[in-house]
């Protein structure tokens, strides 16, 4: 499963999903697709490469085939026969493979996939969570024709009482001769036709409808009302592509302090949360997910972020389902000024926003890009790199705020850049100083270099080992004192005026790399989750749960 809807009505389409065969380490094997080598225990702990094939079948001769990859972990170079088809960087974003003129038949389809770590790898290092190997996210198989809808983009927007929206249609020509087509666009009881659309040879060209929409309602988290937005092209008259997208009516906007969705002022209750299980790794399977959702329900939150990454979207499928508000982030974390000099970070983390904004740009339940968590916005070289991708993000989308999360404390060059200011404080954990002082101390410095602005605690909290308890001594490590930082932080924080939403570090305990993290991170996992890698709640949980739900 590629996604919790149907895309297409007219368009051939299949997935590729299930048993594949892996040739790894030497090894002959087989492993379900999506998913991670590591959980195979003769590969727990493999970092190289590894080569996915399969047989796939072709019923008719076909002018071009297309493959959709949702993620690849990390490095994949895709083959047809034999043929190189795509190289991609980043397990966390979709790509695609095409061919052209396939003949009806059989066909052998290949993945060489990589998990090393590299000088080439400017953003998968080791890290606070684990790179995991394999084909983790869903993979699909397209018919296309010559001519086709590559993607569509809504963006809402509301005048006095009604809403309007600008859908944009884009349209790719792969033939070398000019293409000529209608295209019909249906959403919320309107719709409209767009005739004689051209598209030059080897291009793409987009394609504007506004209009207003009297009937739709607002999404929002307590009643997160979604519409298909159906595109279909035709030419004399005949259907022969068409896209379908779910979208959302709602605005996200900035007053001084607040955050307002929708024009009205919202307070965001969430967790980070990595896409990491016990025994799945990175590819959680949907049962997994939905899992992950009713905890969020149950403890009373209203959004999440996906440190450090773009998540599956199946995930944000759900969320936009359920009125799960998410901050989205791109995929790079702690990088030192020396790290993000690596000749490769300024391209990749280009691709990594670029596929991030474009591929998830319709989901209503994004309120908030992410891009450089606890990064060297301390210098004058990062900052201008900030900059860069700050300026990057708001040319794709202008429609939400981009902030970035810090740990610069009273040297930080890029709060200016921020539409909403992030910051990491971990008061009680790293540091045992008094929590309100040093929320007040950051505060008077983020106000003093930017204005007012709405600030987000964007990451607190400290770890437990799931079982160990001292109720007496409360000692650092136990879920005694894991709850007690939690509950002194949140009755600050859910009460200060100042504050417009705090995320919890974090949801999960997840794994993390042996390289540089094994004194620091007992059983080589990050501890801080108010719930284990299995979702096993400790103490924290029912505190989270009692102080989120006691404020409406």
């Amino acid at each position: 499963m590629l996604r919790l809807f149907n895309q297409h009505k007219i368009r051939r389409s299949s997935e590729l999903n299930g048993i594949w065969q892996l040739a790894i380490d030497g090894t002959q094997t087989t492993m379900v697709v999506p998913g991670c080598w590591e959980q195979d225990p003769r590969f727990r702990a493999y970092r190289g490469e590894g080569t996915y094939s399969r047989t796939i079948t072709v019923d008719d001769n076909a002018d071009t085939i297309r493959f959709v990859f949702k993620g690849v972990s990390h490095t994949a170079d895709v083959y047809l026969d034999g043929e190189l088809l795509a190289h991609h960087y980043n397990a966390y974003t979709p790509f695609t493979a095409t061919a052209r003129a396939v003949s009806a038949g059989s066909h052998r389809l290949e993945v060489n996939v990589s998990n090393r770590f590299s000088p080439e790898s400017a953003l998968h290092i080791p890290n606070d969570y684990y790179s995991y190997g394999g084909i983790s996210r869903g993979v699909g198989l397209e018919i296309l024709p010559d001519l086709f809808i590559e993607h569509i983009h809504f963006t809402p927007s509301k005048e006095a009482e009604s809403w309007r929206g600008k859908t944009e249609l884009t349209l790719t020509n792969l033939s070398s001769q000019p293409q000529e087509c209608d295209a019909s666009l249906q959403l919320a009881d309107e719709s409209t036709v767009l005739t004689d659309l051209s598209v030059p040879a080897k291009s793409s060209r987009t394609f504007t409808w506004q209009a207003a929409f009297p009937q739709a309602q607002p999404w929002s988290p307590d009643s997160p009302q979604l519409y298909c937005l159906q595109a279909q092209l035709t030419r004399d008259g005949q259907p022969f592509d068409d896209l379908i997208e779910r979208v959302g009516f709602r605005t996200v906007s900035e007053q001084g302090s607040q955050i307002l969705l929708n024009g009205e002022p919202i307070f965001l209750k969430g967790l980070n949360r990595h896409e990491d299980f016990g025994t799945f790794g990175c590819a959680l399977p949907l049962s997994s997910l939905m899992q992950d959702m009713e905890y969020f329900h149950d403890l009373g939150a209203n959004a999440m972020r996906t440190c450090h990454y773009p998540n599956d979207e199946r995930w944000l499928d759900l969320c936009d389902q359920e009125g799960l508000m998410v901050w989205e982030e791109h995929h790079t974390r702690s990088m030192s000024l020396e790290q993000m000099q690596n000749p490769n970070f300024d391209e990749q983390c280009r691709k990594c926003n670029h596929e991030m904004v474009t591929e998830h740009y319709n989901h209503p339940a994004i309120i908030i890009w992410g891009l450089l968590n606890e990064c060297a916005s301390n210098t004058a070289e990062g900052a201008a790199k900030y900059r860069q991708q700050f300026e990057q993000i708001e040319s794709l989308d202008s429609s939400r705020p981009v902030t970035s999360a810090s740990c610069q404390h009273f040297a930080d060059r890029c709060l200016s850049l921020d539409k909403v200011v992030s910051t990491n404080l971990y008061s009680g954990w790293y540091e045992d100083v008094d929590i309100q002082d040093s929320l007040d101390k950051e505060v008077d410095w983020i106000y003093g270099d930017t204005g007012v602005k709405p600030l987000i605690i964007s990451e607190f909290g400290g770890a437990a080992l799931y079982g160990n308890h001292d109720p007496m001594g409360r000692s650092k490590w136990s879920e005694e004192r894991q709850a007690d930082i939690l509950q002194q932080c949140l009755k600050i924080y859910l009460n200060d005026p100042r504050v417009s939403g705090v995320f919890i570090w974090q949801f999960a305990d997840c794994r993390v790399t042996e390289e540089e993290w094994f004194l620091e991170r007992p059983r080589l996992h990050n501890n801080k989750g108010i719930v284990d890698e299995y979702r096993r709640p400790k103490l924290s949980y029912q505190t989270v749960k009692s102080l989120f739900q006691a404020m409406r």
